[in-house]
């Protein structure tokens, strides 16, 4: 991991990565909860909150939406993504180069791994070109660390989990992100597991609120750096209540109930206004 790498996408050593390649990943569908989610735009304003480190999105989001925002946006470069779809083996089809995103201002590459798919070997492959190209870019490197495919029988085995973290560590990402594995012993494991390369937990579906922020604040005292989180954020009404309380617990360190009320109170100031 090179010092400094993901400074661009992190505050104080932390990171709240809000991810927006859903479209891709798993359709239209995850945004009939909020309409107005479908339209990148929304979703690029909700990144402009104060909590939010950096938005990862694809290519076409990134070209047509990210100019508007590259004052108040950090980009995170998401470079593999396959629809949901494919019914296939795990794999990640790589949609742009890392010397593009650098041109349209991304600080940061997002890549997809499957450990354990067939495909493992050729995946690997294409993120080793791509970690090596974000260097001479001075960009960060994250890797979304996913075991999948023919050779996991769980995917939310701890165990599993911190295989997935030790592979952003051997391979070179600077970041991995990861499954929250279900308790926080498990969660510090798995950060041990990582050593030098930051962890942040996947956000995965929604939740309640205190549901979701208890979660992360597990996982924060267990040892990671953060958070990248989609839909329990772009899925609800007001998300930028819930980023206030993600930014009490991930950059305060602030009790879950000090965060519920922050989300509480953003709702309350809304209606003042």
């Amino acid at each position: 991991m090179i010092p400094g790498a993901t400074d661009p996408i992190s505050r104080d050593g932390k990171l709240l990565i809000l991810a927006y390649d859903h479209g891709l990943e798993h359709g239209p569908v995850d945004f009939e909860a909020v309409p107005e989610s479908m339209n990148p735009e929304h979703v690029f304003d909700v990144a402009t909150h104060d909590a939010v480190t950096a938005l990862a999105v694809g290519k076409g989001v990134a070209e047509a939406h990210y100019p508007d925002y590259e004052d108040e946006v950090n980009l995170l470069a998401k470079l593999n993504g396959t629809s949901n779809l494919w019914m296939g083996e795990h794999d990640s089809a790589v949609n742009w180069s890392v010397e593009y995103a650098a041109e349209l201002g991304a600080d940061a590459i997002g890549f997809t791994l499957y450990g354990g798919s067939n495909h493992e070997v050729e995946m690997a492959e294409e993120f080793r070109d791509a970690q090596e190209a974000a260097r001479d870019e001075d960009m960060g490197v994250v890797m979304w660390s996913y075991p999948r495919g023919q050779g996991v029988k769980n995917d939310t085995k701890p165990s599993t989990i911190s295989y997935a973290a030790r592979l952003g560590l051997e391979l070179g990402a600077d970041v991995a992100k990861i499954k929250y594995p279900g308790d926080a012993d498990a969660m510090a494991h798995a950060c041990k597991a990582a050593a030098s390369t930051d962890v942040v937990m996947s956000g995965g579906s929604k939740a309640s609120d205190e549901e979701f922020l208890s979660t992360v604040k597990e996982a924060m005292d267990a040892g990671a750096k953060g958070l990248a989180v989609g839909r329990n954020v772009f899925q609800r009404e007001n998300p930028e209540a819930l980023l206030d309380g993600l930014e009490k617990i991930i950059f305060e360190e602030t009790s879950v109930e000090e965060a519920l009320a922050a989300v509480e109170g953003h709702g309350e100031q809304a209606t003042l206004d």
